[in-house]
């Protein structure tokens, strides 16, 4: 898992609420072996039409937000089926942060275990980057984890987070790195366990 540090990106609004990952990847392409590969179907049934067409209404297909890396929404981001599938497609697109107001919990965990940084902020904050974001002109913004910061221009906006995730996206350590740090503990917790004999009666 690569560190996460700060970034600059361009913001695509997704304005909805309970977004779930049977839409963010739909179950017809979770056949996949792989973890790369899900990018092109991510939110399939809203980007494309029964012939494979994209749709342009919707706010990926608008040139304004091409190869936007940072996905804005509304509550309860990641409901539905706990699908890892879901985090691998948003990041194979090419998100990197996702900001919402909320996110459901198995979804939240899923996505720091792969790196995809999920800030979360209160719904007057989102209304503003909203706000920011549909404008005529695409907006862009500054992310920084080390400082907990998103800029946008002279603007700053301060969130919150877990220090223990902070760490591991900072130092890109997912569950095998950390496992692989304590390898000289485990080690040892094993050399003694074979001092002892199983005794039997």
């Amino acid at each position: 898992m690569e560190p996460f540090k700060h970034f600059k990106g361009k913001v695509a609004p997704l304005d909805r609420v309970n977004i779930d990952t049977d839409q963010i990847i739909p179950k017809q392409f979770l056949k996949l072996v792989e973890r790369t590969g899900f990018g092109q179907y991510l939110f399939y049934d809203w980007r494309f039409d029964r012939d494979g067409k994209p749709k342009p209404n919707f706010v990926l297909n608008d040139p304004r937000y091409k190869d936007a890396k940072i996905l804005l929404s509304r509550s309860n981001f990641g409901c539905g089926s706990s699908r890892e599938h879901a985090v691998w497609a948003l990041s194979d697109y090419g998100f990197k942060t996702v900001i919402a107001s909320s996110y459901a919990d198995i979804f939240y965990n899923n996505c720091f275990k792969n790196g995809l940084l999920l800030i979360t902020l209160d719904d007057g904050k989102v209304d503003h980057l909203f706000e920011e974001a549909t404008k005529p002109e695409a907006c862009s913004l500054e992310v920084n984890l080390e400082e907990q910061t998103i800029r946008n221009k002279d603007e700053i906006i301060q969130f919150e987070m877990d220090p223990y995730r902070k760490k591991c996206l900072l130092e890109g350590l997912d569950d095998i790195a950390l496992t692989s740090a304590l390898e000289h503990k485990i080690r040892a917790h094993e050399q003694g366990l074979s001092r002892f004999r199983l005794v039997q009666r």
